[in-house]
């Protein structure tokens, strides 16, 4: 669906410091800051009955909280524990919302779909995965086909060959590896020390196990770090050769979390730093064959995001770019966000206050939205932007029923500013994104969000860039 070379990418250091401010990541339309508590339990069961009436397959999100130790930098929601029996309370109330949510479905949707985040999903032991993924399996009817998606999260601190092993006799064949620097010194500052020796046996393991697909997670602006630290560590990565990279911006808020107290101002690279270490590292990544999808998502060139790209089959959701569409996904475990047709569910973020409704057998839902026709014409325009760098008028008047450039008169005026410096081009066919605008996606996908501007939200996202 695009329409020039996915890794033309045009490094634009003045555009990017006037429009890479704060903004959504767009992984949900409306974001998760318009969620209400007015939203209850029984409307998420009305539109689960709903959903039923459709043939549409299930994706199930498994939130995992738990870590052996605080990595300053992290945003997540998490418990630093060493309490096993902490552990098994959890997941003994995990258990009681898998039957609960289980029962509302219909037993024939499949699920394709399935992502264990955190936290450190591998902080579970081997016997605490396997009744986990069983209890799933009995509960779900699991599509146990070569194109289902069952993807981990994995700290390599946390696991060795046997239980990679174990987690491909477990189904998952997708691995997400935390890395974020190779670096030791990088890694002392934020309090998170792992070998490269480490890893590489863990990418000998997966490919021994027949993942398929690996992806690297690395973060920029992390303390010490400097254009040529950050090419060692690409380096290092580059030769392990994984399937796929997410290189993420690190955003430094303290006075929202805690952990990053912990991390000395003086020591994070300044803003022309952290830009020069993005550029370096999106020409080397190209390079060396990446396409660049989206955001902060390289793959290579025959990754199946690379092919849902080009087949137009790409999505975002909470994990950011995936493979399949129209799926329902179903979200477990505390503060986990589920989208069912067209609302969003999100379950407290409370740990205590989640097992406390499941005690009393009640779902955990503790806010959501059901978004209206207009919610998910924007939705689908910032969905288009953000995995194709396009959208086709007469193609989106077809599926909608509209006229794009009357209903959206408004929103192509204010694109104005923006084609004007080059970040995007307007004709009577199309928008769409310069190779000075993919790296400010969200900078203009905020041209179609009607929410921002009600309320202060700068200290609420992250910045672009």
């Amino acid at each position: 669906m695009n329409t020039f070379d996915p890794n033309a990418v045009c490094f634009d250091q003045d555009l990017i410091k006037r429009y890479g401010g704060r903004g959504p990541r767009y992984t949900s339309y409306p974001t998760a800051l318009q969620f209400h508590a007015k939203f209850t339990a029984n409307d998420y069961r009305r539109h689960v009955a709903l959903s039923n009436k459709t043939v549409r397959p299930l994706s199930l999100y498994v939130h995992i909280p738990f870590c052996q130790s605080l990595c300053y930098y992290c945003a997540c929601n998490k418990i630093v524990t060493r309490n096993r029996e902490r552990v098994k309370t959890y997941l003994r109330h995990l258990d009681q919302e898998i039957d609960m949510q289980a029962a509302l479905f219909d037993p024939d949707r499949k699920v394709e779909q399935l992502h264990f985040g955190g936290g450190t999903p591998t902080y579970l032991d081997e016997v605490q995965l396997r009744a986990l993924m069983a209890h799933l399996r009995e509960a779900f009817n699991f599509d146990e086909s070569g194109s289902r998606e069952f993807s981990i999260e994995v700290d390599p601190r946390t696991v060795d060959s046997d239980m990679m092993t174990v987690l491909a006799e477990l189904g998952f064949n997708r691995l997400s590896l935390g890395i974020q620097d190779f670096d030791p010194e990088v890694q002392r500052a934020v309090n998170r020390i792992q070998s490269t020796e480490e890893v590489g046996a863990l990418m000998r393991n997966a490919r021994e196990n027949r993942f398929k697909s690996v992806s690297f997670d690395l973060i920029y602006g992390l303390p010490h770090q400097t254009v040529d630290s950050f090419d060692v560590t690409l380096n290092k990565a580059l030769e392990m050769r994984p399937d796929r990279l997410a290189i993420y911006n690190y955003a430094h808020l303290p006075e929202r979390f805690k952990g990053q107290r912990m991390i000395n101002d003086a020591d994070i690279p300044s803003p022309e730093t952290k830009l020069e270490i993005l550029h370096h590292t999106i020409d080397k990544l190209g390079e060396s064959e990446y396409v660049y999808i989206g955001m902060d998502h390289f793959a290579l060139p025959d990754d199946d995001l690379v092919h849902a790209q080009r087949c137009g089959t790409l999505q975002r959701n909470f994990q950011g770019y995936s493979t399949h569409r129209e799926c329902d996904l179903v979200a477990l475990g505390v503060s986990a966000i589920g989208k069912i047709g067209n609302i969003y569910a999100q379950n407290t973020t409370s740990t205590i206050e989640y097992e406390a409704l499941l005690e009393a057998g009640k779902l955990p839902i503790s806010r959501g939205i059901e978004v209206d026709a207009d919610d998910l014409l924007r939705a689908d325009v910032i969905s288009q932007l953000m995995c194709y760098d396009q959208l086709v008028f007469e193609r989106f008047n077809a599926v909608h029923g509209i006229d794009f450039l009357q209903y959206f008169g408004e929103e192509i005026n204010s694109l104005r500013v923006l084609a004007n410096d080059g970040l995007v081009s307007i004709d009577s066919e199309r928008i769409s994104i310069t190779p000075r605008g993919r790296l400010l996606l969200r900078s203009i996908a905020m041209a179609f969000d009607r929410y921002l501007g009600r309320e202060s939200t700068d200290g609420r996202f992250s910045k672009a860039i």
